[in-house]
């Protein structure tokens, strides 16, 4: 009869450590795709996740579906703020999935949005996409070098 209490302990500890694995596994996950997709004119399912990458000659956003590559010569305006601008949301795009408009008193400071326009023969185009702060400064320094131009950041005061 002294086994049993003994088993129930190490189920409970192995139970535990489990879910303790599991915690670490789904915050890793956004770790490796930490850029979501918020709207655009993109062929892009909302909420899909990927990675930015950079290059020589411009942006891609790699995501489970493909890739959408933007060079850095088409590119007309680029943002990254706490909601979308209305530069942005007010462009004449066929958009597939239109920007939400958030309440200032509601906005969150968990995620920002980075914003790309950018003309493809004669038509203009933009990729949204939603990325936590820490995740997104390397990316900015990184994009100002390599594009020769600067990524408009929205002046906050805990960035």
């Amino acid at each position: 009869m002294t086994g049993r209490p003994k088993l129930k302990v190490r189920l409970g500890w192995v139970l535990a450590a489990l879910l303790l694995v599991a915690g670490t596994l789904s915050a890793d996950d956004e770790l490796l795709r930490p850029f979501k997709y918020a709207a655009g004119t993109e062929d892009i399912p909302e909420d899909c996740e990927g990675n930015l990458e950079l290059s020589q000659e411009g942006i891609g956003f790699r995501h489970l579906g493909g890739v959408v590559s933007i060079p850095f010569a088409s590119i007309t305006r680029m943002e990254y703020r706490s909601d979308i601008s209305p530069k942005i949301s007010r462009l004449k795009v066929k958009w597939t999935i239109r920007p939400a408009y958030s309440i200032p008193f509601f906005r969150t400071k968990q995620h920002r949005f980075f914003a790309v326009a950018y003309r493809v023969d004669s038509a203009h185009h933009v990729l949204v996409l939603r990325v936590r702060p820490g995740v997104m400064r390397p990316y900015l320094a990184e994009i100002d070098l390599k594009a020769n131009r600067r990524v408009e950041v929205e002046n906050l005061e805990d960035y």
